[in-house]
């Protein structure tokens, strides 16, 4: 299945500021979230279903891909 995204609306995190170097989410229909390269914006995507979207930032939250 290949999702038109042309509208969507993508934003990254206020915590990046100016820095190029970042992912951009969008919320999309069915509840499904997109993520992308900010400086590739006609690159890939990634589309998570809700529950993938749910576990992903759980375990991110919990330090599970922390570097050290």
């Amino acid at each position: 299945m290949t999702d038109d995204l042309s509208a969507a609306d993508w934003f990254k995190s206020s915590y990046s500021g100016d820095k190029a170097d970042c992912v951009e989410v969008a919320f999309l229909a069915d509840a499904r979230v997109g993520v992308r390269d900010s400086k590739d914006a006609d690159g890939p995507v990634l589309v998570f279903a809700p529950e993938e979207w749910d576990l992903l930032t759980n375990v991110i939250a919990r330090g599970r891909f922390d570097r050290g």
